[in-house]
C-alpha cells in the first residue's frame, strides 16, 4: 500500500508529460570536418615543441619569452576565466549530490487570543524552540544534472585551451617583435653605409666639379640623396623604438633592457615539411572551439530534461517543543520522509524558449567551430605556402647578390689599376646595397614565417596534456558519458 502511494504521483505526473511538449525544436547547424590539404601522415609531420621558439638558438628571446608567459595580463586574464569555468562545474556537480540541512529555532512568543491556538495558550506568552536536520536529494532520473555538469565539463576544458591558444598567440608575438626588432637593426646598418656611401659620392662629385669636369647639376643630385639616406636611417630608428615598446608590453616590462639582436645570430629552426593530417587537432583554438559545441550540445539536452518530472527524496528528524526545557525530551522528537514529485504543466513557454535558445547557442557554437576549422586550414596553408615561397625568393636573392659583389669587385680591381674612377666603385656598391636590403628583408621573413607556421601548427599544444591539466585541477568532477574525441 505505501508502495502504491509512492509510485501513484509519479505515473501520474509521467500521465501529463505532454502537456509542456519540445516539438519542434532542434539544433540546425552540422559540424564540418574537412580534410587538410596536401596533407602528411602524422609521423611524417612530428608535432612542433612547445619551447619551439628556443630553436632559434638565442637565450634573449628565450628569456623574453619566458618573461612574456609568467607575466601577461592577458594570460592572467584568461587564467581567471578559467577559474570562473571551474567554480560553475563544481556547482554543477553538487547538483547531482545529496543535500543536507540543519536550523535551528528559539524564540520568545505571544499566542494571539483570536488564532488557531485555545485558551489557555491564546493569549499567553510562551517559549518555544525547534531544532531540527533535513535532507534532500533530486534524483536525476531524466539526465538534467548530469547534462548541466557535462556542458560545465566542456566550458572548462574550452577554458583550459583557451589559455592554450593564448600561450601560443603570446609567445609568437613576442617571438616575431623580437625578429622585427632584429630586421630593423639589420636594415639600419645598411642604411647608414649607404648614407655614408652617398657623403662619399658627394664628395667626389664636388671634387670633379671644382675641376670642370662635372656640372652642378651632378652636384645637386648627389646633394638630394644625402637626406633621404638620413630619413631613411631615422624611419628605421623609429621602428626600432616602436619594436621595443611592443616587446616591453608584450613582457610587461616598461623599462626593458635589450641588447640589440641581429638577423645573423639567429638559427632557422626546421619545420615540418608539409601540414600534418591530424592539424585541427593541434591547435588550442579549434580544441576551444570543438569543447565549446560540446558544452552547448549539454546544455541543450538539459534544458530538454527540464520538461521531465523532477522526482525528490526528502527527511527530516530534529526536537520542537513549547517550552525550552522540554526541548530535550525524547516526546520532543518529530520526523517524516517521503518522496515528492513535480512536473511543468502551462509554464507560459518558458520552458520552450529556453530550450529555444539552448538550441540557438549550439547553433552558434558549431558553426563558431566551423569557422575555427576554415581558418585553422587557411592559416597552416598560407604560412606553409609562405615558408617555400621565401626560401625559393632567397635563392634567387643570392645569385643577385653574387653578380653584384662580383661586378664590385671588378669596378674596385678597375679602380685599383687606374682604369677607372672612385665613382664607378661606388655606383656599383649602390647595387650591392641594394641586394644587401633585399637580403635582409627576406631572411626576416623567412624566420618570421617559422613563426607564424609553428604557431599555425599549434604551437606545441597537445589536447590530451590539457585534459589531464583540467582534471587535476577538478577532481571529483564527472566525465561526459560520451565525450566526443577531439579531430
Amino acid at each position: 500500500m505505501t508502495l502504491r502511494f509512492t509510485l501513484l504521483p509519479l505515473a501520474a505526473a509521467l500521465a501529463l508529460a505532454g502537456c509542456a511538449s519540445t516539438h519542434g525544436i532542434a539544433p540546425q547547424a552540422q559540424l564540418r570536418t574537412p580534410a587538410v590539404p596536401q596533407a602528411a601522415d602524422p609521423a611524417a609531420a612530428p608535432a612542433v615543441a612547445a619551447d619551439w621558439w628556443s630553436a632559434f638558438g638565442d637565450p634573449q628571446l628565450d628569456r623574453l619569452v619566458r618573461q612574456a608567459l609568467a607575466g601577461s595580463p592577458t594570460l592572467q586574464a584568461a587564467q581567471a576565466r578559467l577559474a570562473r569555468a571551474q567554480a560553475v562545474l563544481e556547482v554543477a556537480n553538487a547538483a547531482t549530490l545529496p543535500q543536507v540541512n540543519a536550523s535551528g529555532q528559539l524564540q520568545r512568543q505571544r499566542f494571539n487570543e483570536n488564532g488557531l491556538y485555545p485558551r489557555p495558550l491564546a493569549g499567553s506568552v510562551q517559549e518555544t524552540g525547534t531544532l531540527q536536520l533535513s535532507a534532500g536529494w533530486e534524483i536525476d532520473f531524466f539526465g538534467k544534472y548530469r547534462q548541466a555538469l557535462d556542458a560545465a565539463l566542456g566550458s572548462a576544458r574550452a577554458g583550459e585551451a583557451d589559455i592554450a591558444a593564448a600561450r601560443v598567440l603570446l609567445a609568437s608575438n613576442v617571438a616575431r617583435g623580437y625578429l622585427q626588432l632584429a630586421r630593423v637593426n639589420d636594415q639600419l646598418a645598411v642604411a647608414q653605409r649607404t648614407l655614408a656611401q652617398r657623403e662619399q659620392q658627394l664628395g667626389l662629385v664636388r671634387d670633379r666639379v671644382r675641376a670642370g669636369l662635372d656640372t652642378t647639376l651632378e652636384e645637386r643630385q648627389s646633394e638630394g640623396a644625402i637626406p633621404e639616406a638620413r630619413q631613411q636611417a631615422e624611419a628605421l630608428r623609429e621602428q626600432a623604438a616602436l619594436a621595443r615598446n611592443a616587446l616591453a608590453q608584450l613582457v610587461a616590462q616598461p623599462d626593458l633592457q635589450l641588447q640589440a639582436p641581429s638577423l645573423a645570430r639567429l638559427q632557422a629552426p626546421a619545420l615540418p615539411a608539409a601540414l600534418p593530417a591530424d592539424l585541427l587537432g593541434r591547435r588550442a583554438d579549434v580544441a576551444a572551439a570543438r569543447w565549446r559545441v560540446e558544452a552547448a550540445t549539454h546544455d541543450v539536452a538539459s534544458a530538454r530534461a527540464q520538461f521531465y518530472p523532477n522526482v525528490n527524496l526528502a527527511a527530516f528528524a530534529g526536537v520542537s517543543s513549547l517550552g525550552w526545557s522540554r526541548l530535550t525530551d525524547g516526546s520532543s522528537t518529530l520526523w517524516g520522509v517521503g518522496p515528492a514529485v513535480s512536473l511543468p504543466v502551462f509554464d507560459a513557454g518558458r520552458l520552450r524558449a529556453n530550450l529555444r535558445g539552448k538550441a540557438a547557442d549550439l547553433d552558434a557554437a558549431v558553426e563558431s567551430y566551423n569557422a575555427a576549422v576554415l581558418d585553422a586550414i587557411r592559416d597552416a596553408s598560407d604560412q606553409a605556402a609562405t615558408v617555400q615561397s621565401v626560401a625559393v625568393q632567397q635563392r634567387e636573392q643570392q645569385l643577385a647578390q653574387q653578380s653584384a659583389e662580383a661586378a664590385y669587385d671588378i669596378a674596385l680591381q678597375r679602380y685599383r689599376a687606374g682604369l677607372g674612377t672612385f665613382l664607378n666603385v661606388l655606383s656599383a656598391e649602390t647595387s650591392v646595397l641594394a641586394q644587401r636590403r633585399l637580403a635582409v628583408d627576406l631572411a626576416g621573413r623567412a624566420l618570421d614565417a617559422r613563426v607564424q607556421l609553428a604557431r599555425a601548427l599549434g604551437g606545441g599544444f597537445r589536447p590530451d596534456d590539457a585534459t589531464r591539466a583540467l582534471a587535476a585541477t577538478t577532481a571529483g568532477a564527472a566525465t561526459p558519458a560520451n565525450p566526443t574525441r577531439m579531430p
